[in-house]
């Protein structure tokens, strides 16, 4: 029998992390370690593999918090600092295992190359830096991580393509603002859905509380989680009680099972 998928959340925050440097708002001053936001990341485990989705500038102090033996590959969801910028972490993982397998869209390939260009370089390596074995993501071609498919979903951040992933019973979505109905039919049957809600005011390229809600509501998965969290969300124990009784917001460390 297949072991569950354990999801861990190591960052549910915005690309400035909660709280924001020099800021003096509430949230940000709050003691609740629930109001404390790294970037947003989740590790998944089962059968012994361990993938990240996402791995942005605080991905140190996350893998150092969440210790695993190995790292056997990271997806993207699209090319920006604070899902990216952690990439020259995996070295110690490099140093034991070799070359990390990295899942996303040929654009985000592209992105990765030239902004760290002495990771994908075969001439003349560094000797300390690390390699990466690519995989590219296409819409509506599933992948396999281990011995399980993932399904990508597509979504509009702004005008920019972002990735989401199913895998199993569980669907991740961050950065979204716009996603398709044909997009939303491959979400449905998910037990467990994750989804950005990034402030209570509309905005430009992130789901709202009310949006994020919406597509719950649409989607009816037994439960949901809302992460990429601003401090404009609010205190995350008030919010949470505004909440359907089946929907959480999710916060650093918090380990669920699908």
């Amino acid at each position: 029998m297949k072991e569950s998928l354990k999801v861990t959340f190591l960052g549910t925050g915005t690309s400035q992390g909660v709280p924001v440097i020099g800021s003096t708002h509430p949230v940000c001053l709050s003691t609740n370690k629930k109001d404390k936001r790294m970037r947003v990341s989740v590790l998944l485990s089962w059968n012994n593999y361990n993938y990240v989705i996402d791995c942005g500038p605080d991905f140190r102090s996350q893998m150092l918090n969440h210790p695993i033996s190995k790292l056997d590959g990271i997806l993207f969801t699209h090319e920006h600092a604070d899902h990216t910028s952690g990439i020259d972490d995996i070295r110690p993982f490099y140093f034991k295992q070799g070359d990390i397998p990295i899942y996303a869209h040929k654009r985000v390939i592209h992105s990765l190359k030239q902004r760290f260009d002495y990771i994908f370089t075969k001439k003349n390596r560094y000797p300390g830096a690390p390699a990466v074995e690519i995989h590219k993501i296409k819409n509506n071609h599933s992948f396999i991580l281990g011995d399980t498919p993932v399904i990508p979903i597509e979504a509009d951040h702004n005008g920019l393509q972002v990735f989401g992933f199913r895998i199993k019973n569980f669907t991740y979505l961050t950065d979204v603002k716009r996603i398709s109905k044909a997009e939303i039919d491959k979400i449905k049957g998910s037990k467990v859905l994750v989804v950005n809600a990034l402030r209570q005011e509309e905005h430009h390229s992130h789901f709202s509380l009310s949006e994020a809600l919406a597509l719950v509501a649409e989607v009816q998965p037994k439960t949901a989680y809302f992460t990429h969290i601003s401090h404009l969300l609010g205190f995350h124990d008030d919010v949470e009680k505004q909440l359907p009784e089946n929907v959480h917001l999710a916060y650093d460390n918090l380990v669920i099972y699908v």
